[in-house]
């Protein structure tokens, strides 16, 4: 039958519990087994597409459009396999759809609980994803102790029960302060932490061990006698350096993959990693540098354009590089400065209006100067935008998204969209095709004339305007065959300059950098060489 691994965290938030669910993922498919994995959101919002990503970072977007947790983007880079709407589920996910079926009468008037209604429901997410894997991991959002969470700890202390415990492991990550003052690391947040864990009636079988410091023999065996569990199952999870693609290989020399196919019973082929540790080799050991300017509105939380951080890590990793990324606050009287210091500009997706005349003018300063550019969904709005007012001389030219009354909306909300009237999940999402146009920086970066790629809007480039920009020499470099939506623009009189309204950072891996952030870097660097020689 299909095993499970149930990851929780205590302490404090932000600990890792993602990368280090993913990096489990990482590890056992290298041992050759089918692995497929849940993340658990104890919020009550039914998906984050209407968060702010200061609440809550990037909104991650699935092949089949679901608006889905960060984490979904770890555990596609570092398994390397597409997630789906099935593979995150939130509190609110789950009271809606027991209320719909007590609305419906399916629970025959009893009366409705925590317990069992909630927690069976969970169950069946959980049991959802087995067919055709044999581990699923589960990781549960916040920490031990969130009162929103105990559904979920409820529902795996009933599960290891009813499933028996050869069938599941729980990891738990937790936190191993150093205390400077004292010159000692703390293990009393880490004992209070499984207590708590314990208390409701989960035993953690591995420790996951955060900390700044190498744990002595004394601190393990102290943590292994106090939290009941074997010294070979406290792990350390040390700060990495220069990469968090390290974290697997951590764990993987302090055998981590094998306690867990001795706790669960598996036995596997011996583990296959050359790739991954030569590209982790590339992150550490660069030949070159690049500095990337990102333009973007929410440059203050690094997580709210994780997926693209990481993308742009990659096309490093492409062209033995390392990627400095310097955010540009576009509002700010050093805009210029900054953006005159970087290598390649590029603006990133966003909604609302603070910004967005920052926004165009990153794109005319990297137009006019030829920096290699990327713009991504917005940014390839405000492109479109800014060619218009500078090049077409439609000075008024906006999208009605910013603008409703402007004389020239180049770019407007989309025909099916006009009609929506609730904001959650409506937007235009997920995988679609786009056929490029021969010859030009997109079809020479894929080396195909179809692609898939993933999408999250309402606006799009108003075909209106599309002959006019085109005879002024716009390239419509992609559009999608299905419905003639604009999909990409290129500007030709440049070293590189693409703007796409998809979202290609969503499928870039670390072993397979995405063709587009290849290149972008790749021109960066051509840039900065150019720069240097004169």
């Amino acid at each position: 039958m299909t095993k499970y691994i149930f990851v929780t965290g205590g302490v404090v938030s932000s600990l890792g519990k993602g990368i280090t669910a993913a990096s489990i993922g990482c590890l056992l498919k290298s041992r050759g087994l089918k692995v497929n994995v849940l993340k658990c959101d104890p919020y009550l919002n039914v998906d984050p597409g209407t968060m702010s990503p200061y609440q809550h970072g990037e909104v991650f977007v699935t092949v089949d459009g679901a608006e889905t947790d960060l984490d979904l983007g770890h555990y596609e880079r570092f398994m390397d396999q597409a997630t789906k709407r099935e593979n995150n589920i939130t509190s609110g996910q789950i009271y809606e759809t027991v209320i719909s079926a007590e609305r419906r009468g399916d629970y025959l008037g009893k009366t409705i609980q925590v317990v069992p209604h909630i927690t069976n429901e969970i169950k069946a997410r959980f049991k959802k994803l087995a067919p055709g894997y044999d581990v699923v991991i589960v990781e549960i959002g916040g920490t031990v102790g969130d009162i929103e969470g105990l559904p979920f700890l409820e529902a795996i202390r009933q599960f290891r029960l009813e499933t028996g415990r050869s069938n599941v492991v729980c990891v738990h990550v937790t936190l191993v302060p150093y205390i400077r003052a004292a010159g000692e690391m703390k293990t009393k947040p880490t004992q209070h932490s499984v207590q708590k864990l314990r208390e409701i009636g989960i035993e953690p079988s591995v420790l996951i061990c955060r900390m700044e410091k190498n744990l002595t023999e004394d601190l393990k065996n102290k943590i292994a006698l106090f939290c009941n569990v074997e010294p070979k199952a406290v792990i350390e999870e040390k700060d990495v350096g220069s990469s968090i693609y390290e974290v697997p290989l951590l764990l993987l020399n302090q055998g981590l993959d094998d306690l867990i196919l001795e706790y669960l019973h598996l036995s596997a082929q011996k583990y296959n990693i050359r790739d991954w540790e030569n590209m982790v080799h590339q992150c550490r050991f660069p030949k070159h540098s690049v500095t990337i300017a990102v333009a973007g509105k929410y440059t203050e939380l690094k997580d709210a354009y994780k997926s693209i951080w990481e993308a742009l890590k990659h096309g490093g990793v492409a062209n033995s590089a390392s990627v400095e990324i310097k955010y540009v606050d576009v509002e700010g009287e050093q805009a210029q400065e900054q953006l005159s210091q970087a290598d390649g500009v590029l603006v990133p997706g966003g909604f609302g209006d603070r910004g967005i005349e920052g926004k165009i003018k990153a794109v005319k300063y990297a137009r006019e100067r030829r920096i290699p550019f990327f713009g991504i969904c917005l940014g390839m709005q405000c492109a479109v935008i800014e060619y218009s007012r500078n090049i077409l001389k439609m000075k008024d030219a906006h999208s009605t998204e910013f603008n409703p009354n402007t004389k020239h909306p180049v770019i407007d909300l989309m025909k099916e969209q006009k009609k929506v009237t609730e904001k959650g999940g409506t937007m235009r999402l997920g995988v679609y095709s786009c056929r490029m146009k021969q010859g030009t920086f997109s079809h020479k970066a894929y080396k195909n004339t179809l692609i898939n790629e993933r999408h999250r809007h309402r606006y799009e480039l108003n075909n209106a305007f599309r002959k006019k920009l085109e005879k002024s020499g716009l390239v419509i470099a992609g559009v999608n065959p299905q419905r003639n939506l604009v999909e990409i623009v290129e500007y030709k009189n440049h070293p590189w300059f693409v703007g796409v309204q998809f979202h290609p950072e969503f499928q870039s891996r670390p072993t397979r950098p995405h063709p587009l952030f290849r290149d972008f870097i790749s021109a960066s660097l051509k840039n900065k060489q150019k720069k240097s020689a004169s």
